[in-house]
């Protein structure tokens, strides 16, 4: 009689694990459609989510558009967003002319006429120039080195002319992450001769800096720790290469601080493009002001300033683009800007550089990418002559794999743009 009592018994254990296992999957089939389960999804980090960029055929130069973000399994096999990535363009044809006498990165460069003066600029880390190269566009050849004064800033200066003198703002003094400078300067491009202007207020890196309606403006750029952004606007009258004033006034602030930034006059109004907040800092106590990495924002605001007292807000760039305030030249009512540096890689955390040419046409408002450069650089210096755009100098990229900055150049290129 034990055999079918067992048997019973068996049968029935079988028919209660089948009918709990159907409750759990019924219980668990109302549990995940239930909101708290959406919940659960829409709270994952960014870092977790896919973020793939569509960038419609024609269209290189509006916003990218996101879709919508879903669970990655695989990191490595995370799509990065066109910000970290390099935007589609055409190819250029790059003629390399004569090489710069010496490697620049963090240089400065003012072109008036056919003659594209380059100042300054780390050779290395521990390194700085302290004097002008001329590279003159009707012969394609480099010439007529002269010296800076001895006060006169090494890297991150502001700088404009007015078709014979130069104007050069503030700055960073000496190698590493040292200090800046308040000391101002003119330059007259005919005689080579030097003069002091009235000291900024306070030092500034890297200041956008520009000629307009009679008056020396410079605006933004870091403080004197290097890091953090600067929002004043300061400016003095000036004519052919003297003060009109002992001192600078207060202008309106800027909406957004920071250094490395293009700042254009056109078409009357003032404008500025891009940059970044935040910078390398000179290390607690070193004694050669060794640089250390802080985090940084880079963006690709465009800000302008007109008739009235506010700035307006023009679209952005197709990415945000830093170490770009040499890197433009107007061509046919366009802002041509070549490379510069984007937001630092998400999972390496490298900086990340760009090769794009962008393009921002003033009668439309539009950005897009018209090309790309030989490889990915920042800090270029920018020219144009006789329907050729020219760029040296900075710091290049490691290969095509590998948009990290490696090694600073002096090389100089050109090609035909056609607009």
């Amino acid at each position: 009689m034990r055999r079918p009592v067992g048997k019973h018994r068996s049968s029935r254990y079988v028919v209660a694990c089948v009918l709990l296992l159907g409750f759990c999957l019924l219980y668990d089939y109302f549990w995940s459609s239930s909101p708290r389960f959406t919940s659960v999804v829409s709270d994952w980090s960014p870092a977790k989510a896919v973020t793939t960029v569509v960038i419609p055929d024609g269209a290189a130069g509006d916003a990218p558009a996101k879709e919508k973000a879903g669970k990655s399994e695989k990191a490595p096999d995370r799509k990065l967003s066109a910000t970290f990535a390099d935007l589609p363009g055409p190819e250029l044809e790059w003629e390399k002319m004569a090489t710069a006498p010496v490697p620049r990165l963090d240089g400065a460069a003012i072109q008036i006429g056919n003659l594209l003066f380059v100042f300054a600029g780390y050779g290395t880390i521990d390194y700085v120039h302290s004097h002008v190269d001329i590279y003159n566009f009707s012969d394609n050849t480099w010439g007529g080195r002269f010296d800076m004064p001895k006060d006169m800033a090494h890297s991150h200066l502001g700088m404009v002319t007015d078709g014979r003198y130069i104007y050069i703002v503030t700055g960073q003094y000496g190698p590493q992450c040292r200090g800046p400078t308040s000391r101002t300067f003119v330059l007259d491009t005919e005689t080579k001769h030097w003069k002091d202007l009235p000291p900024l207020p306070v030092p500034r890196y890297a200041p956008a800096t520009q000629l307009w309606r009679g008056r020396l403006h410079v605006m933004g750029g870091s403080k004197e720790n290097r890091h953090t952004p600067g929002v004043d606007h300061w400016s003095i009258a000036v004519k052919d290469g003297v003060a009109q004033e002992k001192e600078w006034r207060n202008e309106i602030p800027i909406p957004r601080g920071g250094p490395h930034r293009a700042c254009i006059v056109v078409d009357d109004r003032l404008m500025v493009i891009g940059g970044q907040e935040g910078d390398f800092m000179a290390k607690p106590g070193s004694p050669i002001f060794k640089c250390s990495r802080r985090d940084e924002v880079v963006y690709g605001d465009v800000y302008v300033l007109g008739d009235g007292n506010q700035w307006k807000v023009l679209p952005s760039m197709p990415k945000p683009d830093s170490h770009i305030e040499f890197a433009w030249a107007l061509v046919n009512h366009s802002i041509i800007i070549a490379g510069g540096t984007t937001e630092k890689h998400p999972e390496t955390k490298k900086m990340v550089l760009n090769g794009e040419v962008f393009q921002f046409n003033l009668d439309t408002l539009k950005w897009s990418v018209i090309g790309k450069l030989p490889f990915r650089v920042k800090t270029t210096l920018v020219g144009y002559w006789e329907g050729w755009f020219y760029f040296t100098s900075g710091q290049r990229d490691k290969g095509p794999q590998d948009p990290s900055p490696k090694k600073v150049i002096g090389d100089m290129y050109r090609t035909k743009l056609k607009l």
